[in-house]
């Protein structure tokens, strides 16, 4: 399995063929950097664990250079923290059973070049290369550049292949802006309760973000339950916790709505059920 970068990682925790551990793939990720898998679809790799018949995948396209870093990180450099989360990326994948788990290595500033051919013929190779039933990608709302660029690239990559071959549901999860503000009726729910200990030690497994002075473990699975808790007022909560998501799957219909009308129509709804809510009351 050959990919434009160099350096890019290929790791099949179980070993054997990453073609055929690839091809296993029922529920794939793909993600800008690494701990954006764990995440945002903890939900996905739950479904997959001790199942026979599903497998999970994870992709990250970028190579984690700008990650911030304190303490025992604190003089890194840019390739020193490469190596690093490389390896814990490795780590979650071993710890979550991924079938496979594919690391690109490209640069936050080819992901967010439209068209890079690199980009492109990499993302291609990977969707080719299975029949996912799930896809888990970025949302078009979230607030970090790189985030809604790999959305963009993978929905280029996805258009191009034949609509037979496209995967039945693609969702856009939630990491660098919430999702609660979505109507509730645009709501994907994503059990994210289940199996808490593994769900911390995927988070973990980052130690070079953690220790390095972000506490991705702590803020994810806190708005995981306030999520549940405050999904509904007046239903007692049914899960342990939750990742929000939005429904991307009609984006890959033919036509195609366009991404910035698509994710203005969620805001517009949004605006309406607040001044219909307001209305009500005054």
């Amino acid at each position: 399995m050959k990919f434009s970068r160099p350096d890019a990682d290929v790791y099949v925790p179980a070993g054997g063929e990453p073609a055929a551990a690839l091809a296993r793939v029922t529920h794939l990720c793909v993600a800008a950097h690494q701990d954006d898998i764990e995440i945002m679809a903890h939900s996905g790799i739950c479904d997959c664990l001790e199942q026979p018949g599903l497998a999970f995948g994870g992709v990250i396209v970028t190579n984690g250079a700008g990650s911030s870093r304190t303490g025992p990180y604190a003089n890194f450099t840019d390739e020193q923290m490469q190596a690093a989360r490389r390896q814990e990326q490795r780590r979650a994948a071993a710890l979550g059973g991924y079938s496979i788990q594919l690391q690109l290595d490209h640069s936050s500033a080819n992901a967010k070049s439209p068209g890079h051919a690199g980009v492109a013929a990499d993302l291609a190779a990977i969707f080719a290369g299975c029949r996912p039933q799930v896809v888990y990608l970025h949302n078009p709302a979230d607030k970090h550049d790189t985030h809604v660029a790999v959305l963009a690239r993978c929905l280029e990559a996805l258009r191009t292949l034949p609509v037979a071959h496209r995967p039945g549901r693609v969702l856009g999860c939630e990491v660098w802006r919430d999702l609660d503000w979505l109507v509730d009726t645009d709501k994907v729910v994503l059990d994210s309760g289940r199996r808490p200990e593994l769900a911390s030690d995927l988070l973990r497994a980052f130690d070079s973000q953690i220790s390095g002075g972000k506490r991705y473990d702590l803020a994810t699975l806190g708005r995981r339950a306030a999520h549940a808790t405050f999904h509904s007022s007046h239903v007692t909560d049914r899960l342990a916790g939750i990742t929000w998501a939005m429904d991307l799957t009609p984006l890959l219909a033919e036509p195609a709505p366009d991404l910035t009308a698509f994710t203005s129509a969620a805001i517009e709804r949004l605006r309406d059920d607040v001044r219909m809510r307001i209305a009500r009351v005054t």
